[in-house]
């Protein structure tokens, strides 16, 4: 997935090598994998000259009722195409610049499935885990044919420390692909699901802040969420992602009291964007936590940082709107 503007021949070699080390480095992923992983499909490669695209199909809750099952949770359907469940981390006590961050605010373990046209399925998520836990998960997911495209970090200095990695996978078993992302799963302390609970009260001007940000949230753990998606077409390999699959800019609120907020978000961005993103952040005085990839073979290529504040809820909506403008994105309801 190349997003960078190609500028002469040289550029364009550069490119294509790169396209061919990450393939290669994709393979000893796939042929590793022992009996029991799930049988993956070659990614193939971005652009038009490397074959047909496939489309996602429409799917309904009952076509993942195995997923459900292999998973030990149910989940719910984001816009008719994307099956997607949430594992957050309440079993962790996370304190980051004097803040107690909740599960609802940078904690949560997000995992979508997606049917193609060809019959097959793909699997990405977004995987919580901490420092003790990261490889003794990442040698479950080895053994089990899912791949890790990125590791990071989403807040500044924690404790205890927490990583974040994301996950990926492609095969026409769907719940094979479910069983090797739960092996991984059970080698950390992530809890069981809680039935839904009441509705927990925000106190931020919620208002005041969708004003700011010009777009609707929501409001979900407790936690005001704004989220924006990527208006261009996005492919993993030749496999068209369902609009805001991998591609979205979220901005999670956190009430502290009083109208004051934490902010951890992160914007999704093509390369030229990069700076201008980064230049509006710092003009408001958010912190930079991260700049990196969540992908490794998406088109067009996308950057994404992360970020941190703590202030008065309308005043962070106000200077994190700059950064929002800055891309090409639109409000995901």
């Amino acid at each position: 997935m190349t997003g960078d503007r190609q500028q002469g021949t040289n550029t364009r070699a550069i490119t294509s090598r790169r396209r061919v080390l990450a393939a290669a480095a994709l393979a000893p992923m796939l042929t590793a994998a022992g009996p029991a992983a799930a049988r993956a499909v070659p990614h193939g490669m971005p652009g038009p000259k490397h074959g047909r695209r496939v489309r996602p199909v429409p799917t309904g809750l009952a076509d993942w009722a195995g997923v459900a099952r292999a998973l030990g949770r149910t989940g719910n359907m984001l816009r008719g195409t994307t099956y997607h469940t949430g594992f957050p981390r309440r079993d962790l006590h996370v304190v980051s610049d004097g803040v107690v961050v909740t599960a609802g605010l940078a904690l949560g373990t997000h995992v979508a499935f997606v049917r193609y046209a060809d019959g097959s399925t793909m699997l990405m998520g977004d995987v919580v885990v901490t420092e003790d836990e990261l490889q003794w998960v990442t040698d479950a997911w080895q053994a089990h044919g899912i791949e890790q495209t990125a590791l990071h970090k989403h807040l500044l200095a924690q404790t205890p420390d927490i990583w974040w990695t994301h996950v990926h996978a492609h095969g026409h078993d769907a719940v094979a692909l479910a069983r090797g992302l739960r092996a991984g799963f059970d080698r950390t302390g992530t809890p069981p699901a809680l039935p839904p609970g009441p509705p927990t009260p925000v106190d931020l001007d919620i208002a005041g802040m969708e004003a700011e940000l010009g777009a609707k949230g929501s409001v979900e753990d407790g936690i005001y969420k704004n989220v924006f998606v990527r208006r261009e077409t996005i492919a993993d390999g030749h496999l068209i992602l369902p609009a805001g699959l991998g591609s979205t800019s979220a901005f999670n609120f956190q009430p502290l009291g009083g109208g004051r907020a934490a902010l951890s978000g992160d914007c999704a961005m093509l390369a030229h964007e990069v700076q201008n993103v980064l230049k509006a952040l710092r003009r408001g005085g958010i912190k930079l936590v991260e700049l990196h990839n969540h992908h490794l073979a998406e088109d067009p290529r996308l950057f994404f940082t992360h970020f941190w504040a703590v202030g008065d809820g309308v005043e962070l909506a106000r200077a994190v709107r700059p950064a929002v403008d800055a891309t090409n994105v639109v409000p995901s309801g």
